[in-house]
């Protein structure tokens, strides 16, 4: 299929550029007095834009970056999961999702060489009993699983997840001959179609399907709270060709499976669907709608949108790189996002739309949230950020979950919620509150929502949508931050100081506790940034900035940073709560000595205590190192987690499955490639030698920038960036010595050069910029690099 045009090829012709304004200089720090560089001489600052534009030779062809088609097609080919022998739980086996309907397939247990699992869970499906907490009451239900039971006995299997067009394909081998089956979820509807198309003796295969019990998954976990039982058995029902499962719930409304098998030619494809309703019983009737408009196509028609939507999905950009290990796993972790998340789904819980055996069935907020979309701002897909939509949508349920003291003006969110933020009442391990500074119980874990926020801060800064901002970045922050500043109290000492809270999951209360003034800090900075933003008086703007003078620093001792003020760090801690300035926040970022120095000892201490580690502790551990320059031990971390954590299809476990440390890793490799906190966008930051080949196309940068680079040979051939905004551009590209800058017309581009190795470019929206060496016209081809050595795929290959 052919690539859109790339913008910068376009036959158009730019007016020249106008003279930067005021404000467009201020913002970039360029004074009047100094001095942009221009086709190698330097000029004056205010002139040299329209120098530019005005008078330099004009290059004799466009410079444009050249996308084909085939460079997708070849990484994900590549990275395609195969199975050559049977999965036999949710963690070696394929999943297909859309981020509601999800599937995961693997051999029925005790039924190994008989039947073939195929899950059907949903991710809206859950119970309505507040009174029994988050974690009971109003927990994801488990719906049920069809099995695939063959004729004869199963001796083999050859299956192959195409993550291009997201289908699973293969053969299942049995004693009675074989089973060719192709399967999908789609992509924009809910309908599972799975197509099987026997050999002669394998004509009598058949589908079953097995309703699971209605009840809490934490019930196999955790006692049950006092009068919680699960719902009365499914009802299968038929309804012409069509069967339906209904599911009464005892809190009102239902859920309903419909499915419905059509033969046409020599295969037999299956049509099934999951719809919930509440309070009202009408998910019935909708489920029957759609497996029977569903069923009217067959299996090629009805996956053609389907196909177009993942092939479109995947264009927003490239990555590639000469780990082809990591390269594959890379890949999947789109794939597997696309499969769990859409911005109008329900927040990812912990397992996203896969629910299996867990003692955590619902949305978790004190860290798995966070790590489980930050992939989505560089890898350029903001339309699947469900976090900024739901923190919206249900905002006035943020400030009920406060104690009711403190609802007019502050919100907060607790460590689990359902779908649309509720915590539930407060029963015996049913849920956890968001707590109040310097009381327990509940345990006062407070700081979710202003890390939550953070996510929300970030897809405005990668958008610079002023919408974000303005209508739910904003007015929430400040609702969040409010919370912290009725529990603010000066010392002896003139710092305002907090009282105990909970830093995630140490386990110990601490007054002055990091998780909290790191995140505090934090917020009191983005809310005086944003109303100067936004143009807002706001009238706690002195509030913000004295807490910003004279917040408690953070408690550190000789091996970094504390828990809290008289709590060390001192025993094996799997969440870096307590770093949260280093990361995410970049705070701080290693730009002083001493920085540095309290970074590495912190991050030394914390990951040397072994015993309670867990998978995202090393991608943690490998985003500071990342932030340090230190590529080498970026991919030690990476390298460790693969190799403990990570399971044959790229799902990651603890107690039970959990979803986020996976995506996470992803967003280590992008802080490995890309950076762009502080207002600079850094160009191969954190590159370990081996890597001396890279590619990344239509990256997305805060500032709301697409960065396209190439290295070759170990060093950065080019670098290119397009402005969606117009906002100030900083950029370490990485390149050595003397360097050009064009635009897209290839005439040469205003720029400073900075101290630090760093050029500003200022650029209007929609324009492009490319950095290379001076004198050098590198191919400008988004094309895969090759692997420095051969590594197996994922999955169960032979």
């Amino acid at each position: 299929m052919p690539t859109a045009p790339d913008p910068a090829s376009s036959p158009r012709t730019d007016p020249p550029s106008p003279a930067p304004s005021r404000r467009t200089v201020l913002a970039t720090g360029t004074a009047l007095g100094g001095a942009l560089v221009v086709g190698g001489a330097a000029v004056p600052a205010q002139a040299a834009a329209p120098a530019a534009a005005a008078t330099a030779p004009v290059a004799t062809a466009p410079v444009a970056v050249h996308s084909p088609a085939d460079s997708w097609n070849t990484v994900l080919d590549d990275a395609d999961l195969h199975w050559q022998k049977l999965p036999k739980t949710w963690y070696e086996g394929p999943y297909l999702g859309n981020g509601r309907l999800g599937s995961g397939i693997y051999a029925e247990p005790g039924a190994e060489t008989t039947a073939i699992r195929f899950n059907v869970q949903h991710s809206e499906v859950q119970d309505h009993r507040p009174e029994y907490g988050s974690l009971f009451g109003l927990a994801r239900l488990p719906i049920g699983h069809f099995t695939l039971e063959p004729a004869g006995t199963i001796t083999g299997i050859d299956w192959r997840m195409r993550l291009r067009t997201a289908e699973l394909q293969g053969t299942v081998t049995t004693s009675a001959g074989t089973l060719t089956l192709r399967a999908f979820i789609q992509s924009t509807g809910d309908v599972l179609a799975v197509e099987v198309t026997p050999s002669a003796g394998e004509k009598g295969f058949r589908w079953v399907f097995h309703p699971a019990e209605a009840i809490s998954p934490r019930a196999a976990f955790k006692p049950l709270p006092d009068g919680y039982t699960g719902h009365p058995p499914a009802v299968v029902e038929q309804h012409g060709g069509t069967s339906a499962a209904v599911q009464s719930l005892l809190g009102g409304g239902q859920h309903v499976t419909a499915w419905r098998e059509r033969a046409r030619g020599a295969g037999r494809t299956l049509y099934a669907t999951v719809a919930h309703s509440h309070p009202r019983n009408t998910a019935r009737d909708r489920a029957l709608r759609t497996v029977t408009v569903a069923s009217a196509l067959p299996y090629t028609l009805l996956a053609a949108p389907h196909r177009l939507w993942w092939d479109r999905f995947y264009r927003k950009s490239f990555l590639s790189l000469p780990d082809a290990r990591l390269q594959r796993f890379y890949w999947i972790q789109l794939y597997k996002t696309a499969s769990a998340a859409r911005k109008d789904a329900p927040v990812m819980a912990t397992s996203g739309p896969w629910l299996e055996p867990t003692p955590w069935p619902n949305t978790w907020w004190n860290l798995n949230v966070q790590l489980e979309y930050w992939l989505i701002h560089g890898s350029n897909h903001l339309e699947l950020d469900a976090v900024t939509r739901a923190l919206s949508e249900f905002r006035d349920q943020l400030s009920r979950e406060v104690a009711a003291p403190y609802r007019a003006d502050s919100a907060g969110i607790p460590r689990t919620t359902d779908p649309q933020l509720v915590n539930g009442a407060a029963v015996a391990d049913g849920g956890y509150g968001v707590g109040i500074p310097g009381q327990d119980p509940p345990t006062p874990e407070v700081g979710n929502l202003t890390w939550a926020l953070h996510n929300v801060w970030l897809s405005y800064r990668h958008t610079m949508d002023r919408s974000i901002l303005r209508d739910t970045l904003f007015p929430l922050l400040r609702k969040a931050v409010n919370y912290y500043l009725h529990f603010l109290a000066p010392g002896a000492d003139g710092k305002l100081h907090l009282p105990a809270t909970f830093s995630p999951e140490y386990g110990v209360n601490a007054p002055d506790c990091n998780y909290d003034l790191m995140l505090l800090r934090w917020g009191c900075r983005t809310l005086l940034d944003s109303a100067r933003e936004l143009g807002v008086r706001d009238p706690l703007t002195a509030r913000w900035e004295e807490v910003l003078a004279r917040l408690a620093p953070y408690p550190v001792n000789e091996n970094g940073f504390m828990i809290g003020a008289g709590v060390p760090f001192a025993m094996s801690h799997r969440h870096y709560s307590h770093m949260l300035a280093v990361y995410p926040l970049y705070e701080i970022n290693g730009s002083t000595d001493a920085e540095r120095a309290l970074i590495e000892k912190s991050l030394a201490h914390w990951v040397g205590f072994e015993g309670a580690l867990q998978g995202y502790t090393f991608t943690g551990a490998a985003s500071m190192s990342a932030l340090l320059g230190k590529g080498e031990d970026a991919l030690k971390y990476l390298g460790q987690l693969m190799s403990r954590f990570i399971q044959a299809n790229t799902m990651y476990k603890e107690s039970g499955p959990v979803i986020e440390t996976p995506l996470s890793a992803a967003q280590s490799l992008h802080d490995m490639v890309c950076q762009s906190w502080g207002g600079t966008i850094r160009v191969f930051p954190a590159l370990p030698a081996a890597w001396r080949e890279l590619t990344v196309h239509d990256f997305r940068t805060q500032g709301a920038f697409l960065l396209s680079a190439v290295r070759e040979g170990g060093r950065t051939r080019w670098v290119r960036l397009t402005s969606e905004a117009g906002a100030p551009c900083v950029v370490r590209h990485g390149i050595e010595g003397a360097i050009e800058v064009r635009d897209r017309h290839g005439r040469p581009l205003g720029h400073e050069e900075l101290a630090d190795g760093s050029v500003r470019v200022l650029l209007r929206k929609g324009d492009s910029a490319l950095i290379t060496a001076a004198g050098d016209r590198p191919d400008l081809t988004v094309r895969p690099v090759t692997a420095n050595e051969p590594a197996p795929s994922w999955g169960l290959p032979a």
